[in-house]
């Protein structure tokens, strides 16, 4: 096939000082083939904590994660070297959704949300980039992000609190393997203290491993069609801005490290995401978005080779053919989501911080301030307001207040100039 073509860099065996392996170049296929075995270890830890959290499969998570990733390249033309993984922006919407309505309700969120995020990446193609920067300024965009996290904050106590012991180990491994060690290892902090409260639980308390024994060594992923309610709908909305901002800030982080223009390549990479994503939500995935764990495999490797993101997702698909794998997975103990939980809602919050910070909003304004006190509060209290059958949680309040309050205060303070 000519779009998954790659011409050889050098000798294919090394990099000289100050070259990189472009997106349509590879080395050798030995070496190529590590690199996707690299990046498949990279995105696993944050692929696999959604669907442990919310209670999908996980292995149908990764199928569409491998699958989502190969649309990506091919709608991107091989110009966007990139892993979808599982987005944390899902985590509360889907969580909301599982207590109101089951999976097929949760799946016909992430399927809408999709398709919205692809009719954005088509406005894009033909409008450019620039309106979204005039609608989500960073003191929308990171209110809006700051309570997709913190809004899990309850959900995390509960977890916590309904293994202590357990939920304690996890969090003080995932702070020592941040603080004691470099490189990979420090990147996959999270998914190593999982794995040190799973087994701390295990010798602990036992586990019950019944149907870890009882599931296949191989088979095809478990299944699932959505369903859809509009008051389930609107709670998943405020994702898509969630996920614009992480596409764009993709693209524009590998056009920094690669050298090359890739502007023309914001609508493919919103649309080729929308696309996956409402792949996932029509057969049992979660929701997916660009991953930045992979970003750190190309700047420590200086390899942007797209060729390595198709290895990772083939090898991701083979990895969903084996349901044994997924059934100790689906094992976790309560205790090591309620440890995990507390950092990671955390971390989601403080990235909303960080657009806030980069971008350096100023709070001496009133209307910043304003948006951001009145869009953390509504968020993180999740206050909710119901009309008939419709009913808005904190995350959706919060949006609107953060969009549209925005917005009408800009307007009204222009007016009384």
């Amino acid at each position: 096939m000519a779009l998954f073509s790659w011409k050889l860099h050098g000798n294919g065996k090394s990099i000289s000082a100050g070259e990189v392996v472009s997106p349509d170049e590879r080395l050798s296929w030995p070496l190529t083939i590590g690199l996707g075995l690299q990046h498949i270890a990279a995105m696993f830890g944050a692929t696999f904590l959604v669907p442990i959290i919310t209670k999908f499969p996980p292995t149908t998570t990764l199928f569409f994660s491998g699958v989502g990733t190969i649309l990506f390249l091919a709608i991107t033309k091989n110009r966007v070297p990139s892993y979808l993984g599982s987005s944390f922006a899902f985590l509360a919407p889907i969580g909301a959704a599982m207590t109101n309505g089951g999976m097929a309700v949760a799946l016909g969120g992430v399927l809408v949300t999709g398709v919205v995020l692809a009719l954005v990446g088509f406005i894009v193609k033909s409008a450019g980039v620039a309106w979204i920067n005039k609608l989500m300024p960073p003191v929308v965009t990171g209110s809006i992000v700051m309570i997709i996290g913190l809004n899990l904050a309850g959900a995390a106590k509960n977890n916590f609190v309904a293994g202590p012991e357990v939920a304690g180990v996890t969090l003080a491994a995932v702070a020592l393997i941040g603080a004691l060690t470099k490189g990979f290892i420090n990147r996959i902090s999270i998914f190593g203290g999982v794995v040190v409260g799973y087994v701390y639980s295990w010798l602990r308390f036992g586990l019950d491993t019944s149907h870890i024994k009882a599931a296949k060594w191989f088979g095809t992923p478990e299944f699932n069609t959505p369903s859809f309610k509009i008051s389930a709908i609107l709670v998943f909305l405020p994702v898509v801005l969630v996920l614009i901002a992480e596409n764009v800030g993709h693209v524009k982080a590998v056009s920094n490290m690669t050298g090359k223009d890739l502007d023309n390549s914001m609508g493919d990479a919103l649309v080729a995401d929308g696309v996956a994503t409402a792949l996932a939500g029509l057969g049992g995935g979660s929701g997916t978005t660009t991953y930045a764990e992979n970003i750190g495999v190309m700047a420590a490797t200086r390899v942007y080779s797209t060729a390595a993101y198709l290895v990772a997702a083939v090898g991701a698909i083979l990895l969903s053919l084996v349901p044994k794998f997924g059934a100790v997975l689906s094992a976790t103990p309560t205790g090591v989501l309620g440890g995990v939980g507390v950092v990671l809602y955390g971390m989601i919050g403080v990235l909303g911080a960080k657009i806030w910070i980069e971008n350096r909003v100023d709070f001496g304004d009133s209307t910043n301030l304003f948006i951001a006190a009145t869009t953390l509060v509504i968020g993180i209290a999740d206050m909710s307001w119901a009309h008939g059958k419709y009913a808005f949680n904190g995350i959706v309040l919060g949006t609107l207040m953060a969009t549209a309050g925005y917005h009408l205060l800009r307007g009204l303070k222009n007016m009384a100039k």
